[in-house]
């Protein structure tokens, strides 16, 4: 740590970055689980570490991820197995039609394209059951956002595992 509060050349910059809308129950998966990992921060001894989260994925993130060497997007999926995955993931500048205006492949490449960035990602995606309007998170996708959270959170600590895994 430097002496005025600043990361350390050798500590990556980290951005946990969840997107969804809480509003339709187990979509905003993603933004509770960025939402409770980022009291990691609040004893302001992580520096290296950024959190942010937001309804979908826009243009305008390609510049926050060109700020860090590593970004984990969350997100909630239906299309998967119990849990979640983790997966690295890579740029990408094919035009995807979803629930979101970007995918975390597109911003990359967009990052990549304009700012000349190279952040390492990983995509998170936790199981969600329920998408109704003015529901609340699933007992279920509750379950899978603590057990994320269990994985993640030690590589947040030591952020040099998770900068020089593959």
């Amino acid at each position: 740590m430097s002496s005025h509060g600043a990361p350390d050349r050798n500590e990556p910059r980290i951005l946990v970055f969840g997107y969804g809308n809480p509003g339709r129950q187990d979509d905003g998966a993603g933004v509770v689980f960025v939402d409770e990992l980022s009291e990691l921060t609040r004893s302001g001894e992580r520096p290296w570490l950024a959190f942010d989260t937001n309804y979908q994925l826009n243009v305008e993130d390609a510049l926050a991820v060109a700020k860090q060497d590593i970004v984990v997007f969350a997100d909630a999926s239906r299309d998967q197995p119990e849990g979640y995955l983790f997966r690295r993931i890579r740029p990408s500048a094919s035009v995807s039609f979803s629930t979101h205006a970007m995918s975390p492949e597109s911003v990359l490449a967009l990052s990549q394209e304009l700012y000349g960035a190279r952040s390492k990602a990983y995509l998170l995606t936790l199981r969600g059951y329920e998408w109704e309007p003015n529901g609340i998170l699933t007992t279920r996708a509750r379950t899978n956002i603590e057990a994320a959270k269990a994985f993640l959170t030690p590589l947040l600590e030591r952020p040099e595992k998770l900068f020089h895994s593959e």
